[in-house]
């Protein structure tokens, strides 16, 4: 019999314990320690910040569905990890605090023969001066809670709008060096046609502040792409986008301070200064958890496991950007050290940045940190359950392999709700991290497999995959056959 561990329940949590369970017998135990009790389908968190969703749709409690598959469930967080276990403990094991109900406090060690790292990233709102959800006017849509608090505020300055007041509403990115860009991207579309279908858009300026070098960069130093006959770049047919809805941006800023109202922003010529507004959702950095680990003698050996988020088979050579390659990129997600441990979607450490490096005159960074959301996250859950699978079934080596490097992803961002007037942008993406070798005069990716598509089947689209992957998620009839 073995027990595997997986640390967080989402997407890639979430992804690894039903395949593992699907896939296991139940002498294996499957154990997901979460201090959430909920699952959400976080793409959709952006409808909820525009009140076309409510939060009871995207989200469904954990217990009882895991309870009724056979997967043990913990709400808990994890606070330490023991990869030797101790002078007592001989078993690997991480410590864990409970979160709730009457164990709230309650410290266990739980012990594993193999363990996933799922849990994704701390949104570190701290890293940015006056960052804090709801405070200073300024909100985010990372969480289902958080969104719904965007929607309440969006939704009162609407209505101060409709008895003639004037707005500014800034969205995009809190931090020098945050990602997901791509949520951001989809919501300033969102509102800005919710704004129209109340009728005040003209009583609104609606400005997109990003760290971003060009339109269109996403964290993935661009793309180019086709569009329909043509190829166009990334950021052209964002450009095109913004000015047919009369967004107006902000590039290369590095918003290091909020104050009620004011966003306080560094550029890459090394320029002070801020911009104003009455509503903002400000996407915040992203990092490690600050995870410890500890030998079997508690000695610290964080280094083992952790460069902020977790080591796995990447090269993590320090190197300048003209040497990155596809190939410093993991393709297993196993920890060096442990064999025993791996780390998908956002969980493990990337080698390095996708996009350009670049430095502002200070000496700050203010580059987009690469995403790993979404289709990877799901991607990378799937393939280390088969590998522990693989393994505990008594074959030898990890067979199944997927690096960003030879992976594509399709994403579908709304850009606006609506069965007759929505709207939705497609880009598929091949390979997620450029390979300037293969493909030298595309930078990077291959044309075919990396277009881009704007209108109304975008929405439906969009609105299909919703109701798929929660579909997927609470493991209805056949939910395997739904691809990651």
């Amino acid at each position: 019999m073995s027990k595997i561990v997986i640390l967080g329940a989402g997407i890639s949590g979430h992804v690894a314990a039903a395949h593992l369970r699907r896939k296991l017998s139940k002498e294996h135990e499957v154990l997901v320690v979460s201090p959430n009790s909920n699952y959400q389908w976080i793409p959709s968190n952006i409808w909820v910040g525009i009140g076309r969703m409510k939060s009871d749709q995207i989200l469904f409690p954990l217990a009882p569905l895991y309870k009724k598959k056979n997967i043990s469930f913990k709400q808990a967080l994890v606070t330490t990890f023991h990869p030797e276990g101790d002078a007592e403990t001989k078993s690997a094991y991480v410590k864990i605090k409970y979160v709730t109900g009457e164990e709230k406090g309650k410290i266990e060690n739980i012990t594993y023969d193999y363990l996933i790292n799922a849990t994704g990233p701390k949104l570190a709102f701290d890293m940015t001066e006056g960052l804090n959800p709801g405070t200073n006017k300024a909100y985010s849509v990372c969480t289902y809670s958080h969104a719904e608090h965007a929607w309440h505020a969006l939704d009162d300055l609407i209505q101060q709008m409709k008895q003639g007041k004037k707005a500014k509403i800034l969205i995009g990115t809190g931090h020098a060096k945050s990602t997901c860009q791509g949520a951001a991207f989809e919501y300033i579309l969102n509102v800005e046609q919710e704004l129209r279908r109340h009728n005040v858009r003209d009583q609104a300026e609606v400005i997109w502040i990003a760290n971003e070098f060009q339109l269109g960069d996403f964290g993935m130093d661009g793309v180019l792409l086709s569009y329909g006959d043509n190829i166009m770049k990334s950021s052209e047919m964002v450009e095109m986008v913004f000015e047919d809805r009369g967004i107006k941006w902000i590039l290369g800023a590095g918003v290091n301070k909020i104050e009620d109202g004011i966003a306080h922003y560094e550029t890459l010529d090394g320029e002070y200064k801020s911009e104003t507004y009455d509503f903002a959702m400000l996407i915040p950095a992203f990092s490690g958890h600050g995870f410890k680990a500890f030998d079997k003698n508690n000695e610290d050996i964080t280094e083992k496991l952790f460069k902020g988020f977790m080591l796995v088979d990447a090269d993590y050579t320090a190197k300048p950007y003209e040497e990155w390659s596809v190939q410093d990129w993991p393709e297993t997600y196993q920890n060096p050290s442990y064999k025993n441990i791996f780390a998908p979607g956002i969980a493990f450490a990337p080698p390095h940045a996708i996009s350009k490096p670049r430095v502002s005159k200070n000496g700050t960074s203010i580059s987009p940190a690469p995403p790993r959301t979404g289709m990877p996250s799901g991607i990378t859950a799937k393939l280390v359950a088969d590998n522990i699978i693989d393994t505990i079934n008594g074959k030898k080596g990890l067979h199944h392999k997927g690096s960003l490097g030879n992976m594509g992803a399709a994403c579908i961002a709304s850009a606006g709700y609506g069965m007759t007037k929505g709207s939705g942008v497609s880009i598929t993406t091949y390979p997620i991290v450029p390979d300037y070798n293969k493909y030298p005069d595309t930078q990077g990716r291959k044309l075919g497999k990396t277009f881009g598509e704007i209108g109304l089947a975008g929405h439906w689209l969009k609105l299909a995959l919703h109701y798929a992957f929660i579909y997927k998620a609470k493991m209805k009839p056949f939910w395997w056959l739904i691809p990651e």
